[in-house]
């Protein structure tokens, strides 16, 4: 009878350990988190680095946003180079960080592909081409440990927008020494284990193609005020299966939903589905050096074939037909010159020498692991409709499209961009010669000749009214072909609270918190 009771007693108590087992099951990704108080973020992809003075990208600003700030931040206390504010290895942050983070971004042989953002300050560009050697003529001096003059070479009435981007982030001079040369690209400072930041957090762990792991910095000016206590980056690019994820229980917020999924979201996951303005363009960069896509006629021919409208209303829903390039933003309102009119695209085509499509090349379209397919089928099928050719689909990842198009090894690619500020120029300046964000071996001297002379305006009226004129010459040689205004459509759980809509999408970690809230199915 006591060997039956014992044995008994341990079957119950392996019965009782397998419920516990079944019940921690139960807890998904989320809870945990909620109970962690660690956030969990789609982030689209992998960043191509952590070194801001080498990425252009939004997946990469998300993360560098946690480790690092700048000198104007999303609180009015937030001034980086105050007295006292550390970086996360326990050095001071001095003005002298600042002004050695834009000596390095601004340094020919550090070719930062984003390194324009400084061009407003007086002389930047100039020592950026070599025009000039000594970076003493260059409009940064540091006053003192706390204090750091920036002379511009105009009027930038949007400069604090600016600054607060991650190219005007400070690095840690000592960090970055200790690993290479100042110019050095691709080093080890910017890596686990050895990167140094200034922000509301610090890396802990980065497992590629996993996730990126962020831990609440004590060291944090204003530590005491952040309630997370990490955000875990889940660099998901396929969006489809980053809704799965989140429907699972495994995300809080996404990087977004896949347009045709935004009314099945909407019918089937209200409490879910955030649909928000947001200051971006979608749009397909043409390669202007391949034989054809060299002719303005060829390019103008493609966007007139383009129905914007149905695209949107079938494909690319919650998006917007758009009738420029540039969002519509404060007093900017560029001409409506996007138009649908397959006759005059058949015109433009046939003067081109393809008369019916006839002997057109039969052209690829690049897109990133990221992109919608049924996108790139519907421009497909009305180009084949409307001007007798076929183009076929090239698909690479997110890291290898990119270089792709930096090589200008592409015929014609989706892309999209996201307003860094709330100016005009955050779009138009990236189709300057030699922009590391141009891609498409145009420029044209009367455009970038109209864009000085606004930066020269000191009338706001007058200095939009000269923005227009080089937007409307932009669209005349079509070098890209826009076709959506973006619009933010993700999912986002309740619990994560202090998220609020923003049109640039920058929401600052340091201020979200996790509340465990019950959500009605």
């Amino acid at each position: 009878m006591i060997g039956s009771s014992m044995i008994l007693v341990r079957y119950m108590g392996i019965a009782i350990l397998s419920l516990l087992i079944l019940a921690c099951q139960k807890e998904t990704q989320v809870e945990r988190g909620n109970r962690e108080k660690i956030l969990i973020v789609g982030n689209g992809g992998d960043p191509k680095s952590l070194d801001q003075h080498l990425v252009t990208g939004v997946i990469e600003s998300k993360v560098i946003g946690t480790l690092f700030e700048g000198l104007v931040g999303d609180d009015a206390q937030s001034d980086t180079a105050m007295p006292g504010a550390l970086w996360s290895d326990g050095a001071p942050v001095t003005a002298e960080d600042f002004a050695f983070a834009y000596h390095r971004m601004l340094h020919p042989d550090m070719a930062a592909p984003y390194v324009e953002m400084l061009y407003f300050i007086k002389n930047a560009e100039a020592y950026n081409r070599g025009e000039i050697t000594d970076f003493s003529q260059v409009g940064v001096k540091v006053i003192d440990p706390f204090t750091l003059q920036i002379t511009l070479r105009e009027p930038v009435p949007y400069l604090p927008g600016v600054t607060r981007h991650y190219t005007w982030f400070p690095v840690p001079k000592h960090v970055v020494l200790r690993h290479g040369k100042m110019a050095q690209r691709f080093t080890a400072w910017s890596e686990p284990g050895n990167i140094v930041g200034n922000g509301a957090f610090v890396l802990e762990r980065w497992k590629w193609n996993d996730h990126i792991l962020v831990k609440k910095n004590p060291r944090y000016w204003n530590a005491s005020e952040v309630q997370l206590e990490g955000v875990k980056f889940l660099p998901i690019e396929n969006f489809y299966t980053e809704t799965r994820a989140f429907l699972a229980g495994q995300l809080h917020t996404t990087y977004q939903i896949p347009p045709d999924l935004v009314e099945k979201m909407s019918r089937e996951y209200p409490q879910y589905l955030r649909q928000e303005p947001y200051v971006g363009t979608r749009f397909m960069r043409f390669n202007c050096t391949r034989p054809g896509l060299d002719q303005a006629k060829v390019r103008q021919a493609l966007s007139l074939a383009f129905d914007r409208d149905e695209l949107c209303a079938t494909v690319m829903q919650g998006f917007e037909a758009c009738t420029s390039y540039t969002p519509k933003m404060g007093d900017y309102s560029p001409a409506q010159v996007l138009r649908f009119d397959p006759a005059k695209a058949r015109q433009l085509l046939a003067e081109a020498g393809y008369p019916g499509g006839k002997g057109f090349p039969r052209y690829a379209i690049l897109m990133g692991s990221g992109g919608t397919r049924s996108t790139v089928e519907a421009i497909q099928e009305m180009w084949k409709k409307h001007l007798n050719i076929l183009v076929d689909v090239r698909m690479m990842d997110q890291a290898s499209y990119i270089e792709a198009q930096q090589k200008l090894d592409f015929d014609m690619a989706l892309a999209g961009w996201i307003g860094d500020y709330l100016d005009p120029t955050t779009f138009l300046m990236m189709w300057t010669k030699g922009n590391g964000n141009n891609n498409t071996g145009w420029f044209s001297k009367s455009y970038e000749a109209m864009l000085q002379k606004a930066a020269q305006q000191t009338d706001p009226s007058k200095r939009l009214e000269i923005f227009e004129k080089a937007e409307a010459l932009l669209m005349e040689q079509m070098p890209i072909l826009p076709f959506a205004w973006q619009a933010r459509n993700y999912l986002h759980h309740p619990s994560a609270k202090g998220w609020h809509p923003l049109l640039l999408d920058n929401h600052p970690f340091s201020q979200v918190r996790l509340e465990p809230t019950k959500v009605e199915p």
